[in-house]
């Protein structure tokens, strides 16, 4: 008997009831707005803060080294890059990614879906290109795989012992810009996973990468570094600078891009939700060989108020159906998410 009779069932149901069914895209255009106020000048208010904010100012570098700017005026991350573009005077599509309070090519501080208020950006911009060849030996290729939501897809992790671990010019944080002569530049990372997945062993093919341009005198790193750089000497501090900060009684807060389009601040909490995230991203990682916060974060959301698998199962078909997530992936995430909740819950 096949899992999940219910979520079939209802979405046999939906299909019928559909013509041309569209599958919610991820994560959908934010706009800045404010819980209290619509003003464009005034920050997002946080729940219960009753407090009038001001306008979000946040400092950016080029991470081989520039002066620093004022960003603002972005609610997602398309635009975040855009206005860093036009800050520095360069194109949008020359930057990669970005990491947060460091320089270094570090992807434990790499900026996802929540960037704290008093955060500083560091945007790496593309570097050298250089093609690989790659041998197929066996069906894992030891590559996570991660994209910046503006079209760029690239390494985050090479897991040590692995096929590509061995090829050394493969390094975390190069784009892959093609394989075997497809371009890969607009698609998210997981259509890039899938690519890789499929092709078929014992099998040779060429990557095209580009790496990240690096500082002066900084060696590429093999793998994921978790050295960070806050006190980098490429900081330049300008203390007329407005800070992208609120009083939240000693709480830090972050700018959260939700997937329900609104830009809020919210306060960094120690939750339930934020362990639940961490499973379901090791996840994807296992299922997808890709990393991401906020595809996790959005499972998460699906599923707190879930009280069954079935409803859980439909809820994802909704939300996320363009993924289309096998019957044992959807069950392993739910086990996740419940198991955690209810542990939390009896603690509490």
């Amino acid at each position: 008997m096949p899992l999940f009779e219910k979520r079939k069932r209802r979405a046999a149901n939906n299909t019928a009831s559909k013509t041309s069914p569209q599958p919610e895209p991820l994560p959908p255009p934010p706009q800045m707005t404010s819980q209290k106020n619509t003003e464009p000048s005034s920050m997002p208010q946080a729940a219960g803060n009753s407090v009038r904010q001001r306008e979000l100012v946040f400092h950016a570098q080029l991470a081989q080294g520039s002066p620093t700017k004022k960003i603002m005026e972005f609610s997602n991350v398309k635009e975040l890059y855009q206005r860093i573009a036009e800050t520095f005077g360069i194109s949008s599509s020359e930057i990669m990614f970005c990491t947060l309070n460091t320089h270094k090519i570090d992807m434990t501080k790499l900026l996802g879906g929540q960037i704290g208020l008093s955060d500083f950006i560091f945007a790496h911009v593309r570097g050298h290109s250089k093609e690989v060849m790659v041998d197929k030996t066996e069906n894992s290729l030891g590559l996570t795989i991660t994209d910046n939501g503006a079209g760029c897809a690239f390494v985050k992790r090479i897991r040590e012992q692995s096929i590509v671990s061995h090829v050394k010019e493969i390094n975390v944080g190069d784009q892959i810009e093609s394989i075997n002569g497809r371009s890969t530049v607009g698609s998210r990372h997981y259509e890039v996973a899938k690519l890789l997945k499929d092709m078929p062993l014992s099998s040779r093919f060429t990557m095209k990468l580009v790496e990240p341009k690096k500082a002066f005198l900084e060696i590429a790193p093999r793998g994921a570094s978790k050295t960070t750089a806050t006190n980098s000497p490429l900081l330049e501090q300008d203390p007329s600078m407005v800070e992208a900060a609120i009083d939240k009684g000693g709480k830090k807060a972050t700018l959260r891009l939700k997937q329900n389009g609104q830009a809020v601040v919210e306060e960094v909490e120690d939750t339930w939700q934020t362990e639940a995230c961490n499973k379901v991203d090791d996840l994807l990682e296992s299922f997808m060989g890709i990393r991401d916060v906020e595809l996790a974060t959005t499972m998460v959301d699906l599923g707190k108020d879930k009280q069954d698998i079935d409803d859980f199962a439909m809820a994802m078909d909704n939300a996320l159906g363009e993924f289309e997530f096998p019957d044992e992936f959807v069950m392993d995430v739910w086990t996740s998410i419940d198991t955690v909740r209810s542990s939390r819950t009896q603690q509490s």
